[in-house]
């Protein structure tokens, strides 16, 4: 697999200024001065940031004039995961056989979830996040590698067939596990590519993983979208749950109470 990404000629070049953001994940002592010069060393990507900053997503009274003050009112992690974004959006070029637009919003949709459902299980939620905005990277990487391949599988999975299955049939690997090891390849920590690996199987390693649980948690929230709003929670993985030690009506009540604003992750896209 590994030889596979690296000889994927057309694989997305990421902005040297998310590679160093990715690199400072591991730094838990990386000053604010510090990231302030990394994100400001890319002027389309500040001059992004501080747009999305001062948009009504964030619902901000003071105004953001600079990646400094963008640092103070968002914090930290939440702005080093804001820069994440914008930088892996401009980087995917869409494949011929690849709809680009709703791989993203899908994941952005998954990556709000778990951000939103983190607190339940005491994870982090910006690592939580940017967990389910990669959640799909292997099934780009595949359309990337193989894409007449992957747009059979696209075909066979609408007429029924499953879509992991299949994959592990035509590649020997899925989308999970080339997902888990481009994460790798671009230096994610570990708990990201080990919850991009699992995310369909949280104690698949052998424990129970806190990260995959949300991304397998967020998966239901969209897939049973019409049945949490109504309160119907019939389907909900309760044995995972009391697995990862949630607490089941906080967390029926977070899946009611969440909410989503088409316009935050259409600003993203633009």
């Amino acid at each position: 697999m590994q030889q596979m990404i690296e000889q994927a000629t057309n694989l997305p070049s990421i902005p040297e200024v998310v590679q160093k953001l990715i690199a400072s994940m591991n730094d838990d002592d990386v000053s604010t001065d510090k990231l302030a010069t990394i994100i400001t060393s890319d002027q389309a990507i500040t001059a992004k940031v501080l747009r999305l900053a001062n948009s009504a997503r964030y619902g901000r009274q003071r105004k953001v004039g600079s990646v400094k003050d963008a640092l103070v009112v968002l914090g930290r992690d939440a702005l080093r995961t804001l820069v994440l974004s914008i930088g892996l959006v401009s980087s995917f070029k869409a494949p011929a056989t690849f709809d680009l637009n709703a791989f993203w919003r899908r994941s952005f949709m998954l990556a709000n979830r778990a951000k939103w459902l983190a607190k339940l299980n005491k994870a982090d939620p910006e690592v939580a996040y940017t967990c389910g905005l990669l959640h799909g990277i292997g099934e780009y990487l595949i359309h990337i590698i193989e894409p007449e391949l992957a747009k059979t599988i696209d075909e066979q999975v609408e007429g029924g067939a499953a879509r992991r299955k299949t994959q592990l049939e035509l590649f020997g690997f899925d989308y999970t596990m080339a997902g888990s090891e481009l994460a790798k390849y671009w230096k994610f920590p570990d708990d990201i590519a080990d919850a991009i690996l699992w995310q369909q199987q949280p104690a698949g390693s052998g424990t129970l993983l806190p990260y995959a649980t949300l991304l397998y948690l967020a998966r239901y929230m969209i897939h049973y979208r019409e049945h949490v709003s109504e309160g119907n929670f019939d389907e909900l993985p309760v044995k995972l749950i009391h697995a990862a030690h949630m607490n089941l009506d906080d967390t029926y009540a977070s899946m009611r109470d969440f909410t989503e604003e088409e316009s935050d992750i259409s600003a993203m896209l633009q």
